[in-house]
């Protein structure tokens, strides 16, 4: 099979160099052939250029040529792999981010208020073309700098893994941001696995949805496809040494603090 693609590949090749030579040999015999001094095309230069075009189609409609092109090999989609097993993949605990989140993030504000004042050290993460944040009651779109590149950089690399593997393009959603020590009591009295030493109160941790996406148009999205591709990316992040990461169940999201 090979070698028959070969032998048409050849002939292809061969075919197109006569054409060429043809055309070069044409332009010297007829060096008027574009226009005379009046700018009209001249009668000899005319039939030397159908003759070259018929011959040209002659070439592009051949079997020979077509089933050549039909045989050149197309772009692969990239395989989705994955990961094996979320909860080894992800297996960062509270208490091992919460280190990474002292060092990295800034004092935990009180409010939202106090948060609009600490400007200097946060950065807002309300909008980007990489991922869509969504209606946030427990937190506030801002990071510290080192955390909303990686929350940019995570949003991009899946923007473009997906690109590679022909999954229709969409945005990850963030989940969750910083929270204020206000929220964190709010939300310790609806939920009572919320723990009050939340990594969150540093701007330096983030949670990704993984069971919805969103899509170019604003829709929500739920294919596992793009879980898989999510993780794939988060997999070689962590693995990269820049962020620890937890998989979340009762909240389903990637629980991500940066490194």
């Amino acid at each position: 099979m090979d070698i028959e693609k070969n032998r048409k590949a050849h002939r292809f090749l061969q075919t197109f160099g006569i054409v060429v030579i043809v055309l070069a040999l044409v332009r010297c015999a007829f060096p008027d052939i574009a226009r005379d001094n009046k700018g009209a095309v001249t009668e000899d230069a005319e039939l030397a250029a159908d003759t070259a075009r018929g011959m040209a189609d002659s070439v592009a409609t051949s079997p020979v040529v077509a089933s050549a092109i039909a045989d050149m090999p197309r772009r692969r989609a990239h395989r989705v792999r994955g990961v094996s097993n979320y909860d080894t993949a992800f297996p960062d605990s509270n208490h091992v981010q919460l280190v990474a989140a002292q060092r990295w993030g800034v004092k935990p504000v009180k409010d939202r208020a106090n948060a609009e004042q600490r400007k200097d050290e946060l950065v807002y993460v309300g909008m980007s073309p990489y991922y869509h944040v969504a209606h946030l009651d427990a937190s506030i779109p801002y990071l510290v700098p080192r955390a909303a590149l990686l929350l940019e950089d995570i949003g991009r690399q899946f923007y473009d893994s997906l690109y590679v593997k022909d999954i229709p393009l969409c945005r990850m959603v963030v989940s969750s941001a910083l929270r204020s020590e206000r929220d964190v009591v709010r939300l310790r009295r609806s939920n009572h696995n919320a723990t009050e030493h939340s990594c969150h109160l540093y701007g330096t941790t983030f949670d990704i949805s993984y069971n919805w996406f969103n899509s170019m148009q604003g829709d929500t999205i739920l294919d596992d496809r793009m879980k898989r591709v999510l993780a794939e990316v988060l997999d070689n992040l962590r693995k990269q040494g820049r962020c620890y990461i937890k998989y979340e169940k009762k909240q389903p999201c990637f629980h991500i603090t940066v490194r």
